[in-house]
């Protein structure tokens, strides 16, 4: 009998934790079980975003054996609770990931930023290759957010991981050209960098019609249209800039804003709805996995913002789950990105220069007015594109066939 060989995967996150990086890795986790893997993930026992759901030490999901390891998660209240966590988790998948009996291939993603560190260690003591799946990109994340100095220690520090992974992985992912531009100038990795764009998820595709949708009926939003931001709301996200646009656009009673999600900037967003009571903004947190098509395919536009600073750092993956709804986007992008290429070859939205309030309600009442035929034309382009270019099973595979 042939041995099984053995993939570990390290991540921070991971179903049913609800954060967009978690479910591209159990996507890609349970295909390398049906391909007649053993793949042991290691993640953290609680929530990503709220650190007081927990969930069990050990489960098996799909096939996967997921290890959660405790003291890996305790918010986001500063930088150094989370810079605490990270290295706590990634410390204890280190100590856990050399003594893996059988292994063959390791995984790792950016979450946390010192996952793919982890890995390198692992990779150089067991003498096996790995896959460093590059989701978003620090120090520079924290640079162009402000947070840390361009020169300071950490940042040289980050870097000097960077390399060291770079170096030990057999192949590295990105997810589109700018992140694959910006890693390339860390160091030369051509010949095995490859660009592979998130995808979103089979339990997310597919267009409920408004009519036939709960989320719509249960939040009172049936005959209005529906502005979502849905996600994380990071530092760069224009929170104040879109509830300033919801507050110019109140004389209109059929546009609602939707804000669905967490992250550090969504506190924003619930203050301003507890101190205004604004009857045109409703902020819920992330929803549960399963009903997701439905909270997703509410929306009658997306909201997906990616400032300058983050061309190239982070990735906008809002996007995905928008066009497997047949939903169209607004991308508020002051500069040319991957969100920007993509409404500029396939009519699938607007995109909005401006990150200020003024110009983002002007393109949302473009939206509103637009046509049911140039409403319909747009869903069909959305759908379509969604299950071509982005379509879940061959990207997966792609991302499966580099770990095999």
């Amino acid at each position: 009998m042939a041995k099984q060989n053995t993939l570990l995967i390290i991540s921070q996150v991971y179903p049913p934790d609800p954060a967009a990086v978690g479910q591209q890795i159990a996507d890609v986790a349970a295909a390398m079980v049906r391909r007649g893997w053993r793949v042991i993930v290691y993640t953290a026992s609680r929530g990503y975003d709220d650190p007081s759901v927990r969930y069990p030490y050990r489960e098996l999901l799909r096939g996967v054996r997921v290890r959660r390891l405790p003291l890996s998660s305790f918010g986001k209240n500063s930088i150094a609770v989370r810079l605490l966590a990270m290295l706590s988790f990634v410390a204890q998948a280190v100590m856990a990931g050399i003594f893996i009996q059988g292994l063959s291939r390791i995984l790792v993603s950016t979450s946390p930023p010192f996952a793919g560190f982890g890995g390198t260690v692992i990779s150089w003591i067991r003498r096996v290759p790995m896959v460093w799946w590059v989701m978003d990109i620090n120090p520079d994340q924290l640079v162009a957010t402000g947070r840390i100095g361009a020169k300071s220690f950490v940042v040289q520090c980050f870097d000097w991981m960077n390399r060291c992974t770079l170096r030990r992985a057999s192949h590295v992912v990105v997810l589109d050209r700018f992140m694959q531009d910006r890693m390339l100038k860390k160091m030369d990795v051509s010949q095995k960098v490859h660009v592979i764009p998130p995808w979103a998820h089979d339990h997310v595709a597919g267009n409920v019609l408004h009519a036939d949708n709960p989320f719509r009926s249960r939040h009172g939003l049936q005959g209005s249209f529906v502005v979502m931001y849905a996600g994380n709301h990071g530092e760069a996200t224009p929170v104040e800039a879109m509830l300033e646009a919801s507050r110019l656009l109140q004389a209109d009673a059929r546009i609602k804003f939707v804000f669905i999600g967490g992250g550090v900037r969504k506190p924003l967003v619930d203050r301003f709805v507890e101190r205004e009571r604004p009857e045109n903004v409703l902020s819920l947190p992330y929803q549960p996995l399963d009903d997701i098509r439905f909270s997703l395919a509410a929306a009658d536009v997306h909201l997906v913002s990616l400032a300058p600073e983050g061309v190239g750092v982070v990735h906008p993956c809002k996007l995905y789950g928008a066009l497997a709804c047949g939903r169209p986007v607004i991308v508020i992008s002051p500069t040319e990105s991957y969100a920007t290429d993509i409404l500029q070859h396939t009519s699938v939205g607007w995109i909005c220069r401006g990150m200020n309030a003024d110009d983002i309600a002007a393109t949302v009442r473009i939206a509103a007015a637009c046509s049911v035929e140039e409403c319909q034309q747009i869903s069909t382009n959305a759908t379509h594109l969604a299950a071509t270019d982005f379509r879940s099973e061959s990207l997966c595979d792609s991302v499966c066939n580099l770990l095999e």
